[in-house]
């Protein structure tokens, strides 16, 4: 089975914002986690993103190849799309 690529684009900000700067409408390619991605975010988003990019999907989408996950902050939470393609 060939990889698929997931990207993960920040579809809602809540609160006052990341700390790390991450903004409403960022785009990232989730592969291996590289130091100015926060590791929060990446850890609440890696298995979903593992799971597609092998074919998963989640019966509760209505669209395929995609999931939303969103950041363990609960004050600040950050929400992605994780989307998975074709390279």
């Amino acid at each position: 089975m060939k990889e698929k690529k997931v990207i993960a684009k920040v579809i809602e900000v809540r609160g006052k914002g990341c700390d790390l700067g991450i903004k409403l409408g960022d785009e990232y390619v989730i592969d291996i986690n590289k130091s100015d991605f926060c590791g929060w975010a990446y850890n609440a988003i890696f298995p979903y993103a593992f799971a597609l990019k092998f074919g998963g999907s989640f019966p509760w989408e209505k669209e395929e190849n995609t999931t939303c996950v969103a950041c363990p902050d609960p004050y600040n939470t950050v929400v992605f799309k994780l989307t998975a393609m074709d390279e």
